[in-house]
């Protein structure tokens, strides 16, 4: 080895974090994972279905394109992609809002410009508060949704006075994971579990009851650790920022778990 070119430090050497979506969304965590020395284990825990009223989304992406609305809100990445499905094609005098850097960036990936994304709450309430602030008179919104998301940004704006059509995008569904995983997690085996949405953390308690008390549960912002600890999950650090190099960069904060007597007698 040159001692002029030090291999770069790997703090995260040694943990085996789980990972609870895949495709690319997956596969970029799982990067980011390696790079800093943790091995990832992608456990795919929830996956998205199609809407149950595909003509209403067809529509309402139809009149998207004609200009009816001025606003589009996004509030996940899985939004994205289905907007990337359709091929939707959105006007110039739309303006998009995305409820965070992940979503922002993945309209950003596939071709799509974000008009807008929260300075501060990274949050459909926060999203919508901004909205409000920035627009005095009545517009038209479309705001697509997951089946089971909270009609929070929907509430807001309409109580404001704005013209919305909430329409849902897809349905979220839990995926079983193998045997193998499961014991690896009651084994203590995987050092963290990311916890990236209300619904991983449904999964995450339903699908590993004895979760050891050394493995650190590691939520993606004050949201999703909220949902967590209403579903019963102990959240031991919370992201700072709602993207997943801040929730990496949190568990950073950690010792390795068992470090200390990995081999002891």
């Amino acid at each position: 080895m040159n001692a002029a070119h030090p291999t770069p430090a790997k703090p995260l050497a040694g943990w085996r974090v789980l990972v609870p979506r895949g495709g690319p969304w997956g596969d970029g965590v799982a990067a980011s994972l390696r790079r800093r020395g943790a091995t990832p284990v992608i456990a795919p825990l929830i996956n998205f279905a199609p809407t149950n009223d595909q003509a209403t989304l067809e529509q309402s992406l139809a009149d998207l394109q004609a200009g009816v609305f001025d606003w589009l809100t996004l509030t996940s990445a899985t939004t994205v992609d289905v907007l990337y499905a359709y091929r939707a094609t959105i006007p110039a005098r739309t303006r998009i809002a995305a409820v965070g850097e992940t979503t922002a960036a993945a309209l950003n990936a596939v071709g799509y410009r974000v008009d807008l994304v929260p300075e501060r709450d990274n949050s459909a309430a926060g999203l919508a508060e901004q909205l409000i602030a920035l627009e005095s008179e009545p517009r038209d919104f479309l705001t697509l949704r997951s089946e089971i998301a909270k009609p929070v940004l929907t509430r807001m704006l309409t109580e404001a006075g704005h013209r919305v059509r909430s329409v849902v995008a897809y349905r979220t569904v839990g995926v079983p994971v193998t045997e193998r995983i499961a014991e690896d997690v009651r084994s203590g085996r995987i050092n963290a579990i990311l916890v990236t949405s209300g619904s991983v953390a449904e999964q995450v308690q339903s699908q590993f009851p004895d979760v050891p008390a050394s493995t650190l549960i590691a939520a993606i912002g004050p949201r999703t650790a909220k949902d967590a600890r209403r579903v019963g999950l102990s959240v031991d650090v919370i992201a700072d920022r709602q993207s997943v190099d801040a929730l990496i960069d949190a568990v950073e904060g950690f010792p390795l778990p068992h470090a200390a007597d990995e081999f002891a007698t």
